[in-house]
């Protein structure tokens, strides 16, 4: 054994985070041990009451500390639009956009067979049910564009479209950009979603 046991433990905790191999988990560790232990302490607290305190919204499935959350609480928000999307953290990249209005259903994932995710291990009854009682008029699908994506996407809209108008994001070439280093699948995509000028 190259660690005391309660280093080891604690290198073999971080290697569960996404992301974090052997390395990163070591360096997190070595990093820790050298922090004043008040400042460890808050970091521990502050996970322990993350745990306890957050959990979903019952109305948008967005993670909260309330219920409702702050969105599906907020009058001032457009009713009639409702974005979906397939994890809390894209809810918060369009939020950081301050251009969208209306409310949010997170689903929770996507379909993919190869993980044995089905349509029912996600919220899209929620979704259907939400449509069919409320007055949305448009459900945009803010979906990554990965096959898995393509996939949710295409479901979606064959179970929506007999209840509301049902729209994607347009996908295309970032900011700054250039054509000659692009994808053929992202310049058609751009080519799709192109607009008036």
């Amino acid at each position: 054994m190259i660690y005391t046991r309660p280093l080891a433990r604690l290198i073999e905790q971080l290697q569960r985070l996404p992301g974090i191999g052997p390395k990163s988990a070591q360096r997190l560790a070595f990093h820790l041990l050298k922090r004043p232990k008040q400042e460890v302490h808050q970091l521990a607290q502050a996970l322990i009451e993350a745990t306890e305190k957050i959990g979903f919204c019952s109305t948008c499935f967005n993670l909260a500390a309330e219920d409702p959350c702050d969105i599906c609480s907020n009058r001032e928000r457009e009713s009639e639009t409702l974005c979906v999307v397939a994890e809390p953290r894209d809810l918060v990249a369009i939020e950081r956009t301050r251009e969208f209005k209306g409310y949010y259903h997170v689903l929770g994932g996507l379909i993919s067979p190869m993980d044995g995710i089905g349509p029912d291990e996600l919220r899209i009854k929620d979704l259907v049910i939400r449509v069919g009682h409320g007055d949305v008029q448009e459900v945009i699908l803010a979906i990554n564009p990965s096959v898995e994506g393509e996939t949710t996407t295409l479901y979606i809209g064959k179970l929506l479209k007999p209840f509301t108008r049902v729209t994607r994001i347009a996908f295309g070439l970032p900011v700054g950009g250039d054509l000659e280093y692009a994808d053929e699948m992202t310049l058609a995509r751009a080519l799709e979603g192109r607009r008036e000028v």
